[in-house]
């Protein structure tokens, strides 16, 4: 089964029409990209959309032996004059299955939101799952004990929690090729959009591109240890976050703990755990070494910096005559465990830390003393780490890939 991604926006396209942001402004040439419609082995036709025709002239494709066309949107699409030949377009019912005389199976899978999903079958039996835009497939009984599908087209960036269902069903697995579409200028453009798609174990494609379904595909290299750094409202935790966002279990480590009598404390936290998926576990510790250790889904720990503050508190880093009389060995020691279970561990892990140093020198020497040992164990941690991020105004910066 062949497929022509004929455009891999969002229903406005890519730059969208008058939009003054600097996602659209970059999005001209090469990367500018037509709603999202795709073309199966000439045959059938996923979504109707203006420049259909040229778009599959300019991918060397004709339209004139597609059989079907179906829609997928909400709606029915913009206003379109329907190419001389063509078949009016029309829509499976969910849950219905429609053989098209090409030889191709479509079955119509429910949506959480409104709009059709389709899972397409082809002649030789490689199979295709494409959802519309902002949809996630209602539920997974559909894929229960089948084989993944070879090619995913869905809104990874814009429902990622959508690809973590799919997985957790077997519905995506290793060797499923996932391609994000329905891109919008919420992500700029270049090595930020590819790198978006990465992390949740995606690519994106420029219009235009036929992709060979079952065609064997080297599965997407994700880092097993990534340490995201930053400072203050970085955006750091959000970051860290986003990496594992279409996994469907996630153990996130909060080594913050409670504060009694903190209301401001308790509000950050409830923000926090508000943006979390509902499928994570939440485990509140500094005890990090043993859950290095275990096997299980991917942990995500944030931050180091607290769990210093917790190391420091029961070395008794923070006095002067404790520091000097062994205070410093018994800290190095606790440092010395974790960067080691860091580069032991066999779980994919998402570190977060606090950036210091760039800054303002401490006044007192238990605050230098913090600077300095975060600095130490940053470094430490970074150097048993495939992936390093700095975030500065929510932008990602890589530090070492």
């Amino acid at each position: 089964m062949e497929l022509t991604l004929l455009g891999t926006g969002t229903p406005e396209g890519l730059p969208r029409p008058g939009c003054p942001c600097a996602a659209c402004a970059l999005s001209v040439g090469p990367r500018a990209r037509a709603a999202t419609s795709v073309l199966v082995d000439g045959a059938l036709l996923l979504d109707l959309t203006p420049g259909a025709v040229l778009a599959g002239a300019r991918a060397g494709h004709s339209l004139a032996a597609v059989r079907q066309v179906l829609l997928t949107h909400p709606h029915d699409g913009p206003a379109v004059e329907l190419p001389p030949g063509l078949p009016a377009a029309g829509r499976v019912p969910d849950g219905r299955e429609l053989a098209v005389i090409s030889g191709h199976r479509v079955r119509a899978v429910p949506m959480d939101a409104p709009g059709t999903g389709y899972e397409v079958t082809g002649p030789d039996g490689a199979r295709m799952l494409y959802l519309p835009p902002g949809g996630a497939p209602a539920g997974t009984s559909g894929t229960s004990g089948r084989r993944p599908y070879d090619v995913v087209l869905a809104d990874v960036l814009g429902r990622p929690e959508a690809l973590a269902r799919l997985r957790a069903s077997g519905a995506v697995g290793p060797a499923t090729d996932v391609i994000a579409v329905h891109l919008d200028h919420d992500t700029p453009p270049g090595a930020e959009l590819e790198r978006r798609s990465a992390a949740a174990g995606a690519r994106t494609v420029p219009d235009g591109t036929t992709v060979a379904a079952a065609e064997y595909r080297a599965a997407p290299e994700v880092p097993r240890r990534t340490l995201v750094l930053g400072g203050a409202r970085s955006g750091k935790s959000y970051e860290a976050e986003r990496r594992l966002a279409g996994y469907p279990e996630v153990v996130y480590v909060a080594t913050g703990g409670t504060r009694e009598g903190d209301a401001e404390w308790a509000a950050r936290i409830g923000l926090h755990r508000e943006r979390r998926a509902s499928s994570w576990r939440t485990e509140e510790t500094c005890d990090l070494v043993p859950l290095l250790a275990q096997e299980g889904p991917p942990l995500l720990i944030d931050c180091l910096a607290l769990w210093l503050t917790d190391a420091m508190d029961r070395a008794g880093a923070w006095d002067d005559s404790v520091w000097a009389g062994g205070g410093s060995k018994e800290l190095a020691a606790r440092v010395g465990e974790l960067v080691a279970a860091v580069r032991a561990t066999r779980r994919q892990v998402v570190l977060v830390s606090n950036e210091v140093g760039s800054g303002v020198v401490p006044a007192t020497a238990a605050g230098r003393r913090f600077r300095d040992e975060l600095g130490r164990l940053n470094a430490g941690v970074a150097g048993e780490c495939e992936h390093v991020l700095l975030v500065v105004a929510g932008q990602a910066l890589t530090l070492k890939q």
